[in-house]
């Protein structure tokens, strides 16, 4: 790919956030301050990931259809809303977390308003005890290509747009897509 198409390529960088993310004002604050072009689409899992155009005119992604990225973003407003998926909505979670395995995906875990400090001495509602919520976050990390990343609410557009891009960025200068440019440039565009 030459300098020019990767900087096509990014260019046209955009953000998919899931469907079943609700639309309340947080949620919009959050999608205004993305400072990237975004659409709402169906995710296989995960809460956010992201498409771009390759220079053949292909997408990384069918935006008409339910949405397998390659790296999505989980984003958890509270370790409160964590617990309950370790508890309550574990079978839920699981699955979810299996369906991303299942397509090789990687799972950043982004969770806002938590630390491991205050998981570790219990700063959180729910009477689970700090030690087997972090063994169910290490187990998680392990088993499913998880990274966590905890941040400030007010922080976790800037990241989750940097993360996204950066994956892309990475994934580009890999040569990740050589293959895709190089059919591209030897049949002729139509």
């Amino acid at each position: 790919m030459t300098g020019y198409e990767e900087k096509e390529v990014l260019e046209s960088f955009r953000i998919l956030i899931d469907t079943r993310e609700q639309d309340t004002e947080k949620a919009k604050w959050r999608y205004k301050h993305l400072s990237a072009p975004y659409v709402k689409v169906p995710l296989n899992y995960g809460d956010y990931t992201y498409n771009a155009t390759l220079p053949s005119g292909k997408s990384l992604h069918d935006e008409g259809t339910t949405v397998s990225g390659n790296i999505v973003i989980e984003r958890k407003m509270s370790i409160d809303e964590l617990v309950s998926n370790f508890t309550r909505g574990r079978e839920r979670f699981k699955r979810e977390f299996n369906r991303a395995r299942e397509h090789d995906a990687r799972i950043i875990l982004l969770i806002e308003n938590g630390s491991w400090e205050k998981i570790l001495s219990h700063k959180y509602k729910s009477r689970m005890h700090p030690h087997a919520l972090t063994a169910s976050i290490n187990a998680y990390m392990i088993r499913y290509n998880c990274n966590i990343v905890f941040c400030r609410e007010e922080s976790s557009p800037i990241l989750i747009r940097d993360i996204l891009y950066r994956d892309l960025k990475e994934r580009i200068e890999r040569g990740d897509f050589d293959e895709e440019t190089t059919r591209t440039q030897t049949c002729p565009r139509r």
